[in-house]
């Protein structure tokens, strides 16, 4: 008898441009913000802001890519990078950080190369 595998695949969720969510988000995929998230965004996954997204609250993912403009404590458990359209105003902790030239950031940074993933409870779950 043949046995059924099937493929485990990532998600991927987008918030649009123009979209605004006020909440918290959680989800074991991967995250693109092009739209206005006011609250938490907690992945297991990679964690894309746009040039025109916006976070206002708290981030806590894998890997971070910001082109947009965020006002957050940031947690990322292995490489943030900040592209040089992005404005980062909040604290940062993580393990690996990547500056473009043009891209501004205003907070303190710590970097650790020993970040666990931490849980957030109580958010919308999305996967």
């Amino acid at each position: 008898m043949a046995k059924s595998f099937e493929q485990e695949s990532p998600s991927i969720n987008l918030i649009g441009a123009g979209t605004v969510i006020k909440g918290d988000i959680k989800s074991n995929g991967d995250i693109r913000i092009d739209g206005t998230l006011v609250g938490s965004v907690n992945s297991k996954g990679k964690l894309v802001v746009g040039a025109t997204g916006n976070i206002e609250g708290e981030v806590n993912c894998q890997n971070a890519d910001f082109s947009g403009i965020i006002k957050a404590t940031v947690t990322v458990s292995e490489l943030l990078s900040l592209k040089a359209t992005a404005k980062l105003n909040g604290d940062v902790v993580t393990n690996k950080l990547a500056i473009e030239p043009g891209a501004l950031f205003s907070g303190s940074c710590s970097m650790n190369n020993s970040i666990p993933f931490k849980e957030q409870s109580s958010a919308i779950k999305l996967n």
